[in-house]
């Protein structure tokens, strides 16, 4: 005899179910501007051209020429952080408060490509599809912790701590834009569900998830411009497990 599922467990399947709903609105509500950004996309890399015979060579793209002059003058370089105080008034506190979350944005924009490279893409599908996504996400790294870092006094003796931050980062994503998605709204305000699908192998699921839901989880997904590219090749394109990460504003 099945047991009968707890009150929690049901409360999370309802809520689960909402999730899927609004990801299956979503793609009905879209499907038409995917449709029509995948027309744009083909005509900017002038696919059409391969069937066509050698007395329309002479044709230009004036798409291609478009974007490629419109994306380097949209986003020409990387911008310069500038973090200031409201009132400047004498509080040497926050001047020195604004002056380390200036030279960590600044650090965190020029050290590493992922932010400049993102936003090159973005203002590409922006002046394609009609829009650019950014995910920009939180990650610590934390090490084993140590007992001869924890301050303690005479009576009671040093325990280490199970773990402890090394360092932490906020990497800034690019978001495919048929990858991304959220709840069907009249204006952003009204938006409380975003989301993403993250195409991740079993050793990325394993170090994220666990080893047990690695398991679990099917391998059987690839992102639809991969396949069309590899539909003639002679291997098969590598199998993945598609994971939505989702972000919910109401909970």
């Amino acid at each position: 005899m099945a047991k009968k599922p707890t009150k929690a467990a049901s409360a999370e399947a309802v809520r689960l179910q909402g999730y899927l709903d609004a990801i299956a609105k979503y793609e009905r509500e879209y499907k038409k501007w995917e449709e029509r950004s995948k027309k744009i996309l083909e005509r900017y890399r002038d696919e059409s051209r391969q069937n066509e015979s050698e007395r329309n060579a002479a044709k230009f793209n004036i798409l291609w020429s478009n974007v490629q002059t419109l994306v380097p003058a949209t986003f020409a370089r990387v911008p310069q952080p500038d973090v200031s105080r409201r009132f400047r008034d004498q509080d040497p506190v926050g001047r020195v408060a604004a002056l380390l979350l200036e030279r960590g944005l600044e650090f965190e924009t020029q050290h590493y490509p992922d932010y400049r490279d993102t936003m090159v893409q973005c203002v590409h599908d922006r002046f394609l599809g009609g829009r650019g996504t950014a995910w920009v996400r939180y990650e610590p790294h934390f090490k084993p912790g140590q007992a001869d870092e924890v301050q303690v006094t005479e009576d009671v003796e040093a325990e280490a701590p199970e773990e402890q931050l090394d360092y932490e980062c906020a990497p800034v994503d690019y978001v495919h834009w048929k990858d991304f998605g959220h709840s069907v709204a009249r204006t952003w305000e009204e938006v409380t569900l975003v989301w993403r699908k993250v195409y991740m192998s079993e050793s990325a699921v394993e170090e994220r998830f666990g080893e047990e839901i690695a398991k679990k989880i099917p391998y059987d997904s690839t992102p639809e411009d991969l396949k069309s590219a590899n539909r003639n090749a002679q291997s098969d394109v590598k199998q993945q497990a598609c994971v939505f990460e989702l972000w919910d504003k109401e909970t």
